[in-house]
């Protein structure tokens, strides 16, 4: 049974409790102003009826007025018990009384203004709302508005009520000016583009103004040229022309889609023509092909849209001859476009680059490949003719036909081109413009004018002396074409007469004029002119200003063509020219020169000449070329004399050649004396070729003697060849360097120390290890050596049977020649005749100031 009691106080007739809540009720009257008495009574009343709980937080807050915890919960309960109610409900209006009472003591809160702000917003009441947000916003200081603008413009946009959110956003700006695009984007929504666009163009043109959306500069202004060039019926604040305008100046990098967006403006607007004077002028100034492609397609789209807008219409009003006319002209310029394209394409990559000779070379081409378009009657060739062709004009004219007057496209083109390319910033050959220019005259028949364009050429500094030399061979190509042959060869000489000042063909600080009368294009044209119209003068003064290396083709050519046209008729005159031509000759270009001139004597002249000649050149070429020199000279000598004339060459050969190239020379002669039956003299050179042949590094000779003795010796020969072996080797060993590199060849070290002979002994003497390495080989060899017991060599004849070799192999060698000990070694065990020697004393003195022992 639950006891109720009612307070006697006579303040509170009406203060019901019950018997639980006594001991809460003393607690607070011992505490009434500690707030913590009053929560836990709270938390204690917290299933208790609700009047009865608002009672207590009455009673709480009339004592506590200025508790924050206690309004808090108090608030918040007096939400959550109108929560399902309707929004007109009376108990609402309770519930905002209440929170009006709050803010009395709690108005710097802004946790509490927030949750009344959206209390109201769930009631619906916007001008309330409206208003309590500006009340808290007056009321709160301001770096706490920050916690209430978020929930104020959710509820202004929540609403269709554009006036009052831009109002609002004006003031939110004032105090958060880098939230313009939240703006910004609630303008667009709204339909408020105007001001929009302004927002944005101030955003823009603010550098220290940072996208929370992360965007850059260029897209903002992308942006903003979008938002104008799309709407421009709803932006008229703005310049809109002025603003693209100067992004192109700005963003370079983007032309095409900023002369795009200029474009689209304009035709939005109602203004075709003016947007078709944009595209013109967009695709004649952008840099880049990526900009030209963009334009360019956008400029056919728009032509395209506009075809199919006219045909459109005329099917809807029937179709007219006016409208005939209008939808032929508009076809017209759209193959006009189309047509364009690729020269519209190079001006672009000209305009990248104006010294680009290819891309002028691909304009002329695309200009003839387009209709001509000097067609209404005879033309003069005067009207035709370049500001740069200077001189009075042709008195003669064009052909009256209209279709053979020159296009003047063509014409302007190349003037254009040579007097814009740079020779020296050029990416390709500057002088071909000129040569085609001329070219081009030339094929038209203005013979005069292309000599004219030609000279001109002369007179250009071009970077390269080739460039100015290919000029000066056009000259005379031109002319030998038109058989004037005496005006080549003049301008030929022209070219290659010296200037006044002389000049190095490398020497960079000259101009290109004073070098080339050194240039081997010049005169090789000139030679082969001089050779089919005139004389050999032109090579005379080629050789005369070259010196070597550069003349060695002049002399080669020269000499070449004096023998395939004279042959042997001016042989007198042709030996001088090879003396000439080998005075002062390197030994590097002299191979080729003394095998043509040997060639010459062998056909024209002597055979003992051309054998002079061959030996000269063994000695004239370089030592790498000796012995290739020499083969040859051999390979001649015994083709026209025989090979026993050949023995001098072979000797000469091994004295002079290497000792490698000496070794072949050797087995060479030795070879070819054999085949001859002379086995003393073979024999004698495998002798003198022992010499230079240490066998420890060329056994393929030791055992090419062995094999001839073999054939051709006896038992004494084959001891003589082994005892020069041993005398060889043991000279070889005496040489300590050379015995060292052979030792680390054999042990397989070819880059190794001394020390590598013997790992491990750092501390040995070097020449304590050779000597031991010496006679390690040494005792190798002794072991090497045939035993005169266990083999014996026995020569026979080649045809013999098997069996009769295997008799001879049982049968003692009748030729076996048994030696007795040496008479040496008898000699030497005789005593020595015995000699009386007297010892005499010697002077101090002789000893100086040695130390006495």
């Amino acid at each position: 049974m639950v006891v109720m009691a009612r307070l006697s106080r006579p303040e509170r007739p009406d203060l019901v409790f019950e018997e639980e809540d006594l001991p809460y009720e003393e607690e607070i009257m011992r505490n009434q102003f500690s707030v913590k008495c009053w929560l836990r009574y709270i938390e204690f009343k917290q299933g208790a009826p609700k009047p009865r709980l608002n009672q207590l937080y009455e009673r709480a807050l009339k004592l506590l007025p200025c508790s924050y915890k206690l309004w808090y919960r108090y608030l918040k309960a007096r939400r959550a018990q109108v929560k399902h109610r309707c929004v007109t409900d009376p108990a609402y209006e309770d519930v905002n009384n209440c929170h009006e009472r709050a803010f009395v003591f709690m108005h710097k809160m802004p946790r509490l203004w927030l949750d009344y702000c959206q209390f109201l917003m769930d009631q619906g009441r916007v001008t309330h709302t409206r208003r309590t947000f500006d009340r808290a916003l007056r009321a709160l200081p301001i770096t706490q508005h920050s916690r209430i603008w978020p929930l104020y413009l959710r509820f202004l946009r929540s609403h269709p009520l554009p006036e009052t959110a831009v109002r609002g956003y004006r003031r939110f700006l004032k105090l958060s000016p880098e939230s313009a695009e939240e703006y910004i984007e609630y303008l667009k929504s709204s339909d408020r583009l105007d001001e929009a666009a302004q927002r944005l163009a101030t955003v823009v043109n603010d550098e220290r103004f940072v996208s929370k959306a992360g965007k850059s500069n260029y897209q903002l202004w992308h942006e903003l040229c979008d938002l104008i060039s799309q709407n421009p019926d709803k932006v008229q604040s703005l310049n809109v022309d002025a603003i693209i305008r100067g992004g192109l100046t700005r963003f370079t990098d983007q032309l095409g889609k900023l002369w795009c967006s200029l474009a689209d403006y304009y035709i939005r607007s109602g203004h075709f023509e003016k947007a078709r004077d944009v595209y013109e002028e967009a695709i004649r100034t952008v840099m880049t092909v990526r900009d030209f492609t963009q334009v360019f397609d956008s400029y056919a789209q728009f032509e395209e849209s506009m075809i199919a807008a006219k045909m459109e219409t005329a099917s809807e009003l029937g179709r007219e001859e006016e409208d005939d006319v209008d939808l032929e002209l508009r076809l017209a310029r759209f193959e006009q476009l189309i047509s364009r394209r690729p020269l519209l394409l190079n001006s672009v990559l000209l305009r990248q680059n104006p010294h680009h000779v290819h891309e002028w070379h691909k304009r002329v081409a695309l200009h003839q490949g387009r209709p001509r378009e000097v067609r209404d009657g005879p033309t003069s060739r005067a009207c035709l003719r370049p500001a740069l062709l200077q001189g009075p004009p042709p008195s003669h004219q064009f052909p009256a036909q209209p279709d053979s007057a020159l296009p003047a496209q063509i014409i302007n083109t190349y003037t254009e081109a040579v007097q814009t390319v740079d020779p020296f910033k050029a990416t390709g050959k500057p002088h071909t413009l000129w040569v085609a220019f001329a070219k081009f005259y030339e094929d038209n028949g203005q013979l005069d004018d292309a000599r004219v364009i030609l000279e001109k050429a002369t007179k250009v500094s071009f970077k390269q002396v080739d460039d100015l030399a290919s000029v000066w061979c056009e000259c005379g190509e031109l002319e030998l074409r038109h058989e004037n042959y005496d005006q080549a060869l003049r301008l030929l000489r022209k070219a290659t007469a010296l200037p006044a000042r002389r000049a190095e063909y490398f020497d960079g600080s000259e101009p290109v004029q004073n070098r080339v009368y050194k240039s081997l294009k010049v005169w090789s044209m000139l030679a082969d002119l001089e050779e089919s119209l005139g004389t050999f003068q032109a090579y005379e003064r080629g050789i005369s200003l070259f010196k070597w290396p550069n003349v060695s083709d002049i002399w080669s050519t020269y000499l070449t063509k004096f023998i395939a046209r004279y042959g042997g008729r001016k042989l007198e005159r042709a030996r001088d020219l090879f003396e000439q031509a080998l005075d002062g000759c390197p030994p590097k270009y002299a191979k080729t020169l003394y095998l043509l001139y040997a060639q010459l004597e062998e056909e024209w002249g002597l055979a003992r000449h051309a054998m002079a000649v061959y030996e000269r050149a063994t000695r004239a070429v370089e030592p790498a070329q000796q012995y290739d020199m020499f083969n040859i000279y051999i390979k001649r000598a015994a083709e026209i004399y025989g090979v026993t004339h050949t023995r001098s060459i072979y000797q000469k050969a091994i004295e002079v050649l290497s000792d490698e190239h000496a070794r072949e020379m050797c087995l060479r002669f030795a070879d070819m004396e054999c085949k001859l039956g002379e086995i003393d003299r073979a024999r004698a050179i495998y002798s003198f070729c022992s010499q230079i042949c240490d066998p420890r590094t060329t056994g393929a000779f030791w055992q090419t003697w062995k094999d001839f003795e073999v054939r051709h010796g006896n038992e004494d020969t084959i001891r003589e060849m082994l005892r020069i072996r041993r005398s060889v080797q043991a000279t070889y060993n005496t040489q300590v360097n050379f015995m060292a590199s052979q030792m680390l060849k054999v042990s397989g070290s070819a880059t190794g120390t001394v020390s590598d002979l013997a790992p491990g002994q750092s501390g040995m003497d070097d020449m304590k290890l050779l000597e031991q390495r010496a006679e390690q080989l040494a005792a190798e060899a002794e072991r090497d050596q045939p035993s005169r017991a266990q083999s014996k060599i026995l020569f026979v004849r080649s045809d013999a049977s098997r069996e009769e070799l295997a008799e001879l192999a049982q049968q003692a060698n009748p030729e076996e020649i048994e030696l007795g000990e040496d008479e040496d070694e008898d000699e030497m065990d005789l005593e020595p005749n015995e000699v009386r020697l007297e010892q005499q004393s010697v002077p101090a003195a002789v000893f100086g100031s040695l130390k006495e022992d």
